[in-house]
């Protein structure tokens, strides 16, 4: 089989703290990433692969480099699944308050934290994607970002933010997303 040399992906968005941890990640498979901040365009739509495929098209286009997007959602049951691929726009306005504002006569406080990958070379468009079963806390917990503060993943007791980074990494659904990327990525382009 024909390999390709491995090359430094461009991660294209304004989020720093996505940016810290695909990196941290994707340094354990040799692969590099730099952050271009870059606001993409966002597409409406139910489907978080369907939203991240589009930015990932959108950026190349004006980046006109290999790179990755992400768009992760927070789906809660008691919510009918919101705000899902809303997630961005909902914690920028009613923060995490504003969820456990809505859940607060609602028993049932399970939900799916889901992050999708997308990659966009000269010749390829691929999605690759991550959940992790979950629950919303009844309070906001000191540390992380996002909503790491109110999710807590299945298995444990406290949020994403009280385990820390190197904690959450081993269970997130963004490691899993990047995982099936990484696994991808490697098998389709030799290492430097």
């Amino acid at each position: 089989m024909f390999f390709v040399k491995l090359r430094k992906i461009i991660f294209a968005s304004t989020n720093q703290g996505k940016f810290n941890e695909i990196f941290l990640y994707l340094k354990s498979f040799k692969i590099e990433i730099e952050l271009v901040r870059f606001e993409t365009l966002e597409i409406q739509s139910n489907k978080l692969e369907e939203i991240a495929f589009e930015k990932a098209k959108d950026a190349f286009d004006k980046i006109g480099r290999p790179l990755i997007v992400e768009d992760t959602g927070l789906f809660i049951d008691s919510l009918k699944g919101f705000p899902g691929p809303y997630s961005s726009y909902v914690l920028q306005t009613i923060g995490n308050q504003g969820i456990l504002d809505l859940l607060l006569n609602k028993e049932n406080r399970s939900a799916i934290f889901k992050t999708t990958i997308a990659y966009r070379d000269n010749n390829t468009g691929m999605t690759f994607s991550g959940t992790t079963k979950g629950m919303i806390s009844d309070r906001i917990t000191e540390g992380g970002w996002g909503y790491d503060p109110i999710f807590i993943p299945e298995g444990s007791s406290i949020t994403y933010a009280q385990l820390g980074i190197e904690n959450k990494m081993e269970i997130s659904h963004r490691t899993q997303a990047l995982n099936n990327f990484a696994k991808w990525y490697r098998g389709n382009f030799s290492p430097q």
